[in-house]
């Protein structure tokens, strides 16, 4: 019986990777999770497991080939020649048990790549339970990561036989799910397959994965200096990356202070009261938060825009920009031009520090905050200033439902050089937004709502909004800041602006 092994999911942006590198050849023994090949996106690098005992057959990708997901790789023989593989360390007594038990047909289902600096997720809704059948690249669960959330297809057609993380668990980065029976049974041997779980305790049995080697070897790192976090404690390439950034940050910074300890609570209102535990995205937010407060000399300048303009310009086309272009216009589109506009003559406020250098970026990436049921997420128009009015309003329309379903990819949220965030929907008058890091600039919109105003001294009846900017005085000096927040004012009120370049 020969198992396919195929291109596992790249990450929801990513669709096609080179093979790096085959560590078997055709004819090699290998053992369940013995990693088969290495194959390199634009983002990450990936390594293939063997999903069964057996005897590499044909390799259909050769080193150099680029391809796509689920495109097959190679084959693997199971039983047989499999009993014949090379003695190994009491790690791999599960992968020796399969074959007598089903043929070798359990298919282990693993975290997919969850992009490069994240590390591990937390499980958030199992869509199976044990038994259940399933099709091939049906969906079996949910996994919650700092940034987005990632949906774990099924690798084979069968039946789902044991569930290996529960729902709320946290998972590291390729380690394991969920056991699948291709067979359509779940396997007789399952419980021996407990047992390596304790082996390690006893002296590390493990072979570490390829690329973590290679990598030591060129860091002068032994695997006794790295704390693995894969499978029995197997040392990962991003377990090598995390001790290399801990060694050169040797003077740690001072210790955070510690938390405010809550204050007593008598028992009658600790009756009353419900702990939830953080997701992974509150938390970040609030790390974010924190940091950028910490870091940052930031300052907030405040003016007031008069939308009229704007509105009287919107009812009169509305119906028509709808009807050419499939989406509706909205107030959106107008700042991120407008903001475009100010960062042309601004470029500070476009700008990053990093390090003892100031970044200067002639592209301008506008993140658009978006509030979702998890938290506050901020996906990115790439190259704003280059965009009809139409194609803003179609992307960020894109955008929120994206990171309203929880679907937005960690690249569709990095690489922001300026941000908006748009307080007034929810009928904020105003405030001050804080920045999103690295950034230098962060304007906040609030809710139009009618004033009087002075007009060729006259009292008229305006719609006005308040606008907010907050910015790094580290870079951003104030009259730069005050500047960049008129030109937008300016911009808004008179739209031809825009159109005329002024």
């Amino acid at each position: 019986m020969s198992t396919e092994v195929r291109v596992p999911t790249l990450g929801e942006s990513v669709t096609e990777a080179t093979v790096a590198t085959w560590f078997k050849k055709p004819g090699d023994a290998v053992a369940v999770d013995e990693m088969l090949c290495e194959l390199e996106t634009d983002k990450v690098t990936v390594e293939v497991p063997s999903p069964v005992a057996g005897t590499l057959g044909e390799i259909v990708a050769a080193e150099g080939e680029t391809v796509g997901v689920d495109a097959l790789l190679a084959t693997v023989s199971a039983g047989g020649e499999a009993a014949a593989a090379p003695a190994k360390p009491a790690a791999d007594a599960k992968p020796a048990a399969a074959p007598a038990a089903s043929g070798g047909d359990a298919i282990d289902v693993m975290v997919p790549s969850l992009g490069e600096s994240v590390t591990e997720a937390t499980v958030s809704s199992w869509f199976k339970k044990p038994g259940d059948t399933v099709a091939q690249d049906e969906m079996l669960c949910e996994l919650e990561t700092d940034k987005v959330s990632v949906e774990v297809p099924s690798p084979s057609a069968g039946v789902l036989s044991e569930i290996l993380v529960a729902e709320g668990a946290t998972v590291e980065a390729g380690g394991k799910l969920a056991v699948l029976s291709a067979s359509g049974a779940a396997p007789a041997a399952q419980p021996a397959a407990e047992a390596p779980a304790s082996a390690p305790a006893s002296g590390k049995d493990v072979e570490d994965a390829p690329s973590a080697k290679k990598l030591m070897a060129e860091k002068g790192l032994s695997s006794d200096q790295v704390q693995g976090s894969g499978r029995d404690g197997r040392v990962m390439k991003e377990d090598v990356m995390k001790a290399v950034t801990a060694a050169s940050a040797a003077p740690a910074p001072a210790p955070a202070p510690a938390q405010t300890p809550r204050a007593p609570v008598s028992a009658t209102d600790a009756g009353r009261e419900e702990r939830v535990r953080m997701t992974r995205l509150r938390q970040t937010i609030a790390r974010r938060l924190k940091d950028a407060q910490n870091a940052a000399a930031m300052l907030t300048t405040y003016n007031e825009v008069d939308m009229t303009g704007i509105m009287e310009l919107r009812n009169e086309y509305k119906t028509l920009f709808e009807k050419k272009h499939g989406t509706k216009l909205g107030f959106m589109s107008f700042f991120v031009k407008a903001c475009c506009h100010a960062l042309l003559e601004v470029p500070d406020v476009n700008a990053e520090i990093d390090g003892q250098d100031v970044v200067y970026k002639n592209y301008y990436h506008i993140g658009v905050a978006v509030g979702t049921p998890a938290g506050l997420v901020v996906p990115v128009v790439r190259d704003a200033d280059q965009m009809s009015f139409a194609e803003i309003e179609k992307k960020i329309a894109e955008l929120g439902k994206r990171g309203r379903d929880g679907k937005l990819s960690m690249a569709e949220m990095q690489g922001g050089t300026f941000t908006i965030s748009n307080g007034g929907v929810y009928g904020s008058l105003m405030s001050s937004p804080i920045l999103n890091p690295p950034q230098s600039g962060i304007l906040g919109m609030h809710k139009i709502q009618e004033r009087p105003m002075v007009i060729g001294g006259k009292i008229e009846i305006r719609p006005m909004m308040y606008l907010a900017l907050s910015y790094d005085h580290r870079i951003v000096d104030g009259k730069g800041a005050v500047t960049f927040l008129v030109r937008v004012k300016e911009a808004l009120e008179d739209p031809r602006r825009l159109l005329m370049d002024l």
